[in-house]
């Protein structure tokens, strides 16, 4: 039997009576909250437009949206909690400040790693549009030499890990909607990046919708589409949760998550010392971090207040608080958050179930829109106000929640900025990778020329030990050689 087309030839609904119930019951739901504004062009779509339109308005939820833009949502001085700021409970990148030593955490995440119940997943929604580069941002070549990309860093990673612990760990990547389809098209074409396609999982973010800063209407961004944007890191949870993950996540015997973010290259997916002293702790989130350079850099700061780990962002940090010292002269406020966490599944899968646990953060941005007249309005200045939330905002419910130094040029190169600006670009980040791995092969006793640049994938040797190994056992050049030109050593 084929199927009636609910649309006649010209476009227009073939069945009026249905249209005008379906109308009356959005606009009443809408009028409800003073947004009734967003069916103006209603009469104007064709089927596919208003069905686009009424699915988007089903998924909003409009009581939420009001509190949010009458400022009702809970609201911080973060003046008052940063004078009541401590250190964190924490390991330094010496190894000081545990119980349990650097090595008993490295056994102990290992034996984790062994039983399988660890999996990685990565925050991949983002473009490279600050980068110049017009595709999902873990599509960016970063190999110095390689020319391999953010995914397959990670991935030629997973593949080392598993090889060393004889158990796969599983990759989790959350995106966009202006990532997703992209994402999915470039692992099918690059079999998954040689990970087995069961390991690989591939879920996307929430959105929210965009309002003006002044009025708090939704803003559309075409006729039949509202102006919406990705919900924040922290939308990760409830992205979880809606996409089967958690669920899947159980069955899998996963026990802990390392969670990281697409820009950083040197992350050290599955880390079994992080992952050690988070079980160490009896820790529900622990954060990696890295020791602020001075008082006002641009990170958030993870303190103790109250007895609760929490992040202040560098923005809601006052100057004086900043600038103060312990008895030792150093910055008493010293934890940079580097976006690196662990956590306990089922820790995650409460926070799923609450929802109010994670606040709302706003953003002032410039958002193209559609105005009454149907024309499309690109803005000079800032003109609509964005919701998102963080998932560092879990800390403060966390359990014993715990915080690892790293050092930068081991854990931290974030490719965030084009080439020619100050910080976080490719050619510091390939720099970094390429000193680490020139490191470790001097450690290892081979001599890398002046200039020289050397990049070493994770599947031949995943840190300096293996190097190690490697040089002793003949698949890297041998202690006591000079590399003269640069070389890329595979997998």
């Amino acid at each position: 039997m084929s199927e009636q087309s609910s649309e006649s030839p010209s476009g227009v609904d073939a069945d009026p009576a249905g249209l005008a119930e379906r109308f009356a019951g959005l606009a009443e739901r809408l009028a409800a909250h003073g947004q009734q504004h967003v069916l103006r062009f209603w009469d104007q779509l064709d089927a596919a437009g208003r069905d686009s339109l009424a699915r988007q308005l089903a998924e909003v939820d409009l009581e939420l949206l009001d509190q949010l833009v009458r400022g009702e949502d809970q609201s911080v001085d973060f003046g008052v909690l940063a004078a009541r700021a401590e250190a964190p409970p924490s390991v330094r990148a010496d190894g000081t400040g545990a119980e349990w030593s650097v090595a008993e955490a490295r056994a102990r995440g290992e034996e984790s790693l062994r039983r399988g119940e660890v999996a990685v997943l990565i925050v991949a929604g983002g473009q490279g549009t600050r980068l110049g580069f017009d595709q999902p941002k873990g599509m960016f070549p970063v190999g110095p030499l390689s020319g391999r990309t953010l995914f397959q860093f990670f991935a030629d990673r997973l593949k080392a890990v598993a090889r060393r612990y004889g158990r796969t760990v599983p990759l989790y990547l959350m995106t966009s909607p202006a990532t997703h389809e992209e994402t999915l098209a470039y692992l099918q074409a690059n079999d998954y990046l040689g990970l087995g396609r069961d390991d690989v999982h591939v879920f996307c973010q929430g959105t929210m919708p965009a309002v003006d800063r002044e009025s708090g209407k939704l803003l559309l961004a075409e006729r039949d589409s509202l102006a919406l944007s990705p919900d924040g890191h922290g939308g990760t949870v409830a992205a979880l949760q809606r996409s089967g993950a958690l669920e899947a996540m159980r069955r899998r015997g996963i026990r802990q998550l390392f969670y990281a973010q697409v820009d950083n290259p040197l992350v050290p997916l599955a880390d079994p010392e992080l992952i050690g002293h988070h079980l160490m702790a009896g820790s529900e989130m622990t954060t990696q971090v890295v020791r602020k350079r001075f008082p006002m850099e641009k990170v958030g700061n993870v303190v103790l207040v109250d007895g609760r780990v929490q992040i202040i962002e560098y923005s809601d940090l006052p100057e004086q608080a900043a600038e103060m010292t312990d008895e030792a002269g150093n910055l008493k406020l010293w934890a940079g958050n580097i976006a690196v966490h662990v956590f306990e599944l089922e820790f995650l899968a409460r926070a799923a179930d609450d929802p109010q646990r994670l606040p709302f953060h706003r953003a002032t941005k410039k958002v193209p829109y559609v105005d009454e007249r149907g024309q499309r309005v690109e803005p000079e200045e800032p003109n609509a106000t964005k919701f998102e939330r963080f998932i560092f905002d879990l800390l403060p419910s966390a359990s014993h929640a715990f915080v690892v130094e790293g050092i930068p040029a081991e854990v931290f190169a974030p490719v965030k900025n084009a080439d020619g600006a100050p910080t976080d670009t490719p050619a510091a980040a390939k720099g970094a990778i390429v000193d680490l791995h020139r490191r470790w092969l001097e450690q290892a006793g081979v001599n890398v020329a002046a200039g020289v640049q050397v990049e070493i994938n994770s599947q031949l040797a995943l840190d300096a030990g293996e190097v190690a190994s490697a040089v002793a056992e003949g698949r890297l050049p041998a202690a006591g050689t000079t590399i003269e030109s640069d070389q890329y050593f595979g997998g």
